[in-house]
């Protein structure tokens, strides 16, 4: 098996609070293949998107990567000078962020914005004419007329288009898609998410998706990781964890959705709270709210192997169905 495209293991980032140092991502190891989509599912505040910060370095001060090992391509970039990071952001490793609004400038004209990502990267050819077929590319009717227009001129669902198109302009080998279909319709959505899945196979695009639809990962991705309190619960193929669930955690996500095949099966909310991160010990994060622990899962609960290219943080991992 060739050797992956991002490979973090012992991941660790940490954000000073007043009662004490909070992990926001405690311990996170994950592989990902070129051409590969990762889905990266789990409730709001459960890391994941602080992991994929910390893979492109931009966590902000106070907060720190305080310990870990990131490779990408065989390089680590925590031990990367800032500059090539930089250089490398972008060009190899891009992202497209969640909150489009936020995320482009507005003083500036969306094709400024495309044209000045082209040509930070050396990317050769007529700036314009590739910033055209990148907008067309994502769905926006008009294009070449669009590229005049500032963001606030654009829909919602036309900024996220637009975002998704700067972060694929210098073709990147890895695109870290944080809720890329948020504020998108159904239509718009699937082309979008088509695109990703034509780059796979035509530039081997690797995709990380971090998305609370675990619809589009059953549909889009090979494997999934499923993040909870800042470490990984669960990981494996996305068809072996979706129909066999192989932690508590995981299961309590699928009962918690509406199934068409099941429209009278009543909904199960997890129930209890996620805990406070700041006063966490070092046994199961999960404990609090699942009805398999025991005593044993005060005790500190390692990522270990369940068979079938699957690893699960779940001494009871054999009883979860």
């Amino acid at each position: 098996m060739s050797a992956p495209l991002l490979s973090v293991r012992g991941l660790r980032t940490v954000f000073p609070t007043r009662r004490g140092p909070l992990a926001a991502a405690d311990g996170v190891d994950f592989d990902i293949a070129a051409g590969e989509a990762l889905g990266v599912v789990g409730e709001s505040g459960s890391g994941k998107s602080v992991t994929f910060l910390s893979v492109l370095g931009l966590i902000r001060p106070p907060g720190r990567v305080e310990a870990g090992e990131i490779l990408f391509g065989g390089r680590d970039l925590r031990r990367m000078p800032a500059p090539e990071l930089r250089a490398l952001r972008g060009r190899m490793l891009a992202l497209a962020m969640q909150d489009a609004l936020s995320a482009l400038n507005p003083s500036l004209t969306i094709g400024t914005q495309i044209v000045e990502t082209l040509r930070a990267h050396g990317i050769p050819g007529d700036p314009r004419a590739e910033a055209v077929r990148l907008l067309g590319r994502v769905g926006i009717p008009d294009a070449a007329r669009r590229l005049g227009d500032y963001p606030h001129q654009f829909s919602g669902g036309m900024r996220q288009r637009a975002m998704i198109a700067i972060s694929l302009a210098a073709r990147p080998r890895l695109l870290v898609a944080d809720e890329p279909t948020t504020a998108l319709d159904v239509t718009i959505r699937a082309q979008v998410l088509y695109l990703l899945d034509e780059l796979r196979v035509e530039d081997g695009l690797a995709v990380a998706m971090i998305t609370h639809d675990l619809a589009v990962v059953a549909e889009r991705c090979e494997r999934v990781m499923v993040m909870y309190a800042g470490q990984v619960a669960e990981t494996g193929p996305t068809a072996e964890v979706i129909a066999r669930p192989r932690h508590p955690y995981t299961r309590g996500l699928m009962e918690s959705l509406p199934r068409l095949d099941q429209p009278d099966r009543p909904l199960h909310p997890i129930p209890g709270q996620v805990p406070d991160l700041a006063a966490v010990d070092a046994g199961c994060r999960f404990r609090n709210r699942c009805a398999l622990a025991v005593a044993a899962c005060a005790a500190p609960v390692p990522l270990r192997d369940v068979g079938a290219e699957r690893l699960s943080r779940c001494i009871r991992a054999e009883e979860v169905s």
